[in-house]
């Protein structure tokens, strides 16, 4: 939030139309929050708040959905860590914690191996919305991997394992603790926003941005029925919603 003031400072800009797109959206929320008075609109694509309950979703409870590739997930995490997928009390070690562990290893091998691992999980599991048909195979022994595909699991993993840090950023001015961004979207109150989600996002399912519109007065919520964590319709609600805000 700080870099996103300073540019806004440097560019001279009083007040902007903010937008995020997945993670984006929850640093968008989180930078309104703590300056209403900079933001004209709010444009969130595929809404994601990073809620420990999202993080948990999307790295364990999802493997309902896909067990055999989720079974390849916490097999190399209990290989490796601590991490006990029968495990289910409050201080476990959560998955999340085992993989961000594992990419800042100072094996290479287990680095490169848990990299590979972890992006092809979230190529299996966001796949569903988006059109793909067939399942992505997990690499084998000694994968090759790619320096963007090593910063992409270990900011993921850094981030989530600590639930976006929205703890830090939000102000719920009021609120009950730790009820993160969702208790602080009075806030907002008086600032247009406009949150589209695919029905299909099995990565993040429509509960958050539905919790978030009804939090949010005067907010309209986009629901695209036939896609997930985007697609075309997507694409052009939010064009449409950026026309409309800017008119304004």
């Amino acid at each position: 939030m700080a870099d996103l003031e300073a540019l806004r400072e440097h560019l001279d800009i009083e007040a902007w139309i903010l937008q995020g797109v997945s993670w984006g959206s929850t640093l968008a929320l989180a930078y309104a929050q703590r300056h209403p008075e900079r933001v004209l609109g709010i444009v969130l694509f595929a809404v994601t708040s990073t809620f420990r309950r999202e993080v948990d979703w999307i790295t364990e409870d999802i493997g309902a959905v896909f067990p055999e590739t989720w079974d390849a997930l916490a097999t190399l995490a209990e290989q490796h860590t601590g991490f006990d997928r029968t495990d289910r009390s409050d201080g476990r070690l959560r998955l999340v914690e085992a993989y961000r562990r594992m990419v800042f290893s100072d094996d290479p091998e287990l680095v490169d191996t848990a990299a590979a691992t972890w992006c092809a999980w979230e190529e299996e599991h966001i796949r569903l919305g988006g059109g793909g048909t067939h399942p992505v195979p997990l690499p084998g022994a000694h994968p090759t991997v790619t320096e963007q595909e090593r910063c992409l699991a270990r900011l993921v993993t850094h981030y989530w394992a600590h639930d976006g840090f929205v703890a830090d950023w939000a102000v719920p001015h009021g609120a009950a603790p730790g009820s993160g961004l969702l208790g602080g979207m009075g806030r907002l109150a008086g600032i247009p926003g406009v949150l589209i989600h695919g029905r299909r996002d099995i990565s993040g399912p429509l509960l958050t941005a539905w919790e978030l519109h009804r939090a949010w007065p005067g907010s309209d919520l986009v629901v695209v029925e036939d896609e997930g964590h985007g697609g075309p319709a997507m694409v052009r609600a939010w064009a449409q919603a950026m026309e409309r805000l800017t008119a304004r």
